[in-house]
């Protein structure tokens, strides 16, 4: 399986048919919408959004929430999974929210079952080392 650098447009591609793939048993959350902004990566800031359990490049006009995040973090949490990561950034101010952060934490709620973990390592084969 071919690896590609996180968030790049390919990883972005790829990441999108393993979504398609797992279809809604992943436990990614399929009603909440999402912007994302990650910062400072390979190839500069990202704009993307989450929406219909997957990750799709720019903004949605009607996302109730938006997160910044820098890049590792970024990876750290949609590649490894580690929530902790995000919690610790989050607590230490790395990462933003704007707007109903209600919807970040019911997205973080639900997750965990054994498809998930199966597209989470999926994710993981996709991604190329930084």
């Amino acid at each position: 399986m071919a690896q590609h650098t996180f968030l790049s447009d390919e990883w972005l591609a790829a990441a999108k048919a393993i979504a398609d793939e797992a279809g809604a048993g992943a436990g990614a959350p399929t009603d909440i919408k999402l912007n994302v902004v990650v910062t400072g990566g390979p190839q500069g800031d990202r704009e993307l959004h989450f929406s219909g359990g997957g990750f799709e490049t720019g903004l949605l006009d009607d996302a109730p929430t938006k997160l910044t995040v820098p890049y590792a973090v970024a990876r750290q949490m949609f590649v490894e999974g580690n929530q902790q990561a995000a919690m610790q950034a989050f607590m230490g101010g790395q990462i933003k929210v704007e707007g109903d952060m209600t919807k970040l934490m019911a997205m973080q709620s639900q997750g965990g079952g054994g498809d998930q973990a199966a597209a989470q390592a999926a994710l993981q084969a996709i991604t190329a080392d930084d």
